[in-house]
């Protein structure tokens, strides 16, 4: 299972997969990529199509066969489907990506039980965004002669600064870094592509979610007070909903990789109990950029 946020290079990293299949000798024949959200397979079962692909190459039972699924959350029940795959098409290597993450793990632990393992692809991070972007010369790695340990430098620390603006803005997207004409409105291609589709497409049905709306409310709420320490009695005053709602709001964000809840803890590192308030985090920052308007240096 590769699970992670919209628009982080889950299908890029599957084609990459086939390619690095295909350079190694495996043939085209022995792969089966299926994007479960397109038309064609609604209805389908995961097993009458690998059924179906090894009926019309008429493979060998015992032959290796890689079959990839793509966005698999949008088929119903899909975890019991993927388990009754495992166990009867042993032959069979099977990779599934999805982008909620919850409605996925869920799945995965309730009837994946020692059958799926779960790869987390997150945004990128500063470091990668400059590898990504060609400008890791802005940091200079040297060794301390002395105690031996790396030495980082900035040669120019306004570009360094510069870039790390830019990173804010659009940075933690790969396609956002690559294409120019998504760099030229970012925020167009974050709030529409990746904001509004997980808050108003991308299945929070699953989550008893009726009202995409106010869900779409709230997450401004939280995506303006990002860092800050909120509770459940707090949030319903500041944005009128009920308590419950904001419980379910919550988990659905979360599960969906749009922001990340940190709790209070006692001196043992455990999660402090009676406690009410947390501090709720964007992912990524280049949301907050996309709703409110890019940032400056200042």
């Amino acid at each position: 299972m590769l699970i992670g946020p919209r628009r982080v290079g889950k299908t890029v990293m599957l084609m990459q997969a086939i390619q690095h299949l295909l350079d190694s000798g495996i043939a085209g024949s022995q792969i089966l990529y299926a994007q479960m959200d397109a038309p064609l397979f609604m209805g389908e079962s995961l097993d009458s199509l690998i059924r179906r692909f090894i009926e019309i190459h008429r493979h060998d039972p015992a032959r290796p066969l890689w079959v990839l699924f793509d966005e698999v959350q949008y088929l119903k029940d899909w975890q019991t489907h993927l388990k009754v795959l495992v166990d009867t098409h042993r032959h069979v290597q099977i990779v599934a990506t999805g982008s909620a993450a919850a409605a996925l793990k869920m799945g995965s632990r309730e009837s994946g039980a020692g059958r799926f393992s779960d790869f987390v692809l997150p945004p990128l991070t500063f470091a990668e965004y400059l590898s990504f972007s060609e400008r890791e010369g802005l940091i200079a790695e040297s060794v301390d002669g002395e105690s031996g340990w790396p030495r980082y430098d900035a040669p120019n620390i306004g570009e360094l600064n510069a870039e790390f603006v830019n990173y804010l803005n659009y940075g933690g997207f790969p396609e956002a870094v690559v294409d120019a004409s998504v760099r030229a409105d970012p925020r167009r291609f974050l709030k529409q592509d990746i904001v509004d589709k997980v808050l108003q497409k991308a299945l929070p049905s699953l989550f008893g979610i009726a009202d995409t709306q106010l869900l779409n409310r709230f997450f401004h709420v939280l995506a303006f007070n990002s860092g800050n320490e909120v509770s459940p009695e707090s949030l319903s005053q500041t944005t009128g909903l009920k308590k419950h709602l904001i419980a379910e709001y919550l988990d659905y964000l979360e599960a969906a990789y749009l922001i990340r809840r940190v709790h209070r803890i006692d001196d043992t590192a455990r999660r402090l109990q009676r406690t009410r308030t947390f501090k709720v985090y964007l992912t990524n920052p280049s949301m907050r950029a996309a709703l409110f308007g890019l940032l400056h240096a200042d």
